[in-house]
């Protein structure tokens, strides 16, 4: 079959598919999509993005309960991930690669099957890693910073850095009691963001008919 090009009777532009005697089929097919389809898309982007918006509020007003929410979850993410490794050390059956898979998968699973016993004392631990790690990440953004001073927008490297390593410090120097907040908060202001690019994400689609 071969594709004409010609307009729609609504003026789109598009093409007819015509089989290889040479008829015509009077079947077009827009080169804009289908509007519907797009409705359909445009609407589950809003909801899902107004319920992560509403998400998020409720973490950062209940900090400590989105942590365990989040804690339990993390856990049962480690704990499948410690399952997968044991399946693959199944179907692989080498020697080494075995040994190494069994070790990691059972560490994981003990690791998730503590979070999911203890969740609280899992947030409390949770807590201390993410402080570290945010610890890490301020002070790579400074070196970023020192490395690429002279470039435009820099600055945003040293303003990045320097939140957070504070935001690292407040959470140690307030640690274990920092615990009640820094998770479940940090969880809502994810959710929060992740739901206003939600929204915004059919704001940046080119509408059909004005492209």
């Amino acid at each position: 079959m071969k594709c004409t090009l010609s307009i729609s009777p609504h003026g789109k532009p598009g093409c007819y598919w015509a089989q290889s005697g040479g008829d015509q089929v009077n079947t077009f097919a827009s080169t804009h999509g289908t509007p519907l389809r797009t409705r359909r898309e445009t609407g589950w982007s809003i909801f899902m993005g107004v319920i992560l918006i509403l998400a998020g509020f409720a973490a950062i007003w209940i900090p400590f309960a989105a942590g365990l929410a989040g804690t339990i979850f993390f856990g049962c993410l480690v704990l499948v991930s410690g399952i997968a490794h044991w399946a693959y050390a199944w179907f692989e059956r080498k020697a080494g690669g075995v040994l190494w898979q069994i070790l990691i998968g059972l560490i994981y699973i003990v690791a998730g099957v503590t979070m999911l016993l203890l969740p609280v004392n899992a947030v409390f631990v949770l807590t201390l890693v993410l402080a570290c790690y945010i610890a890490i990440e301020g002070v790579l953004e400074l070196v970023f910073f020192f490395w690429l001073r002279l470039l435009p927008g820099s600055a945003w490297f040293l303003i990045d850095g320097i939140i957070s390593l504070l935001v690292s410090i407040l959470i140690f120097v307030g640690w274990p009691s920092s615990s009640l907040w820094a998770l479940g908060t940090l969880v809502g202001v994810s959710l929060l963001f992740s739901g206003v690019a939600r929204l915004t994400l059919p704001m940046l689609r080119p509408r059909p008919g004005l492209t």
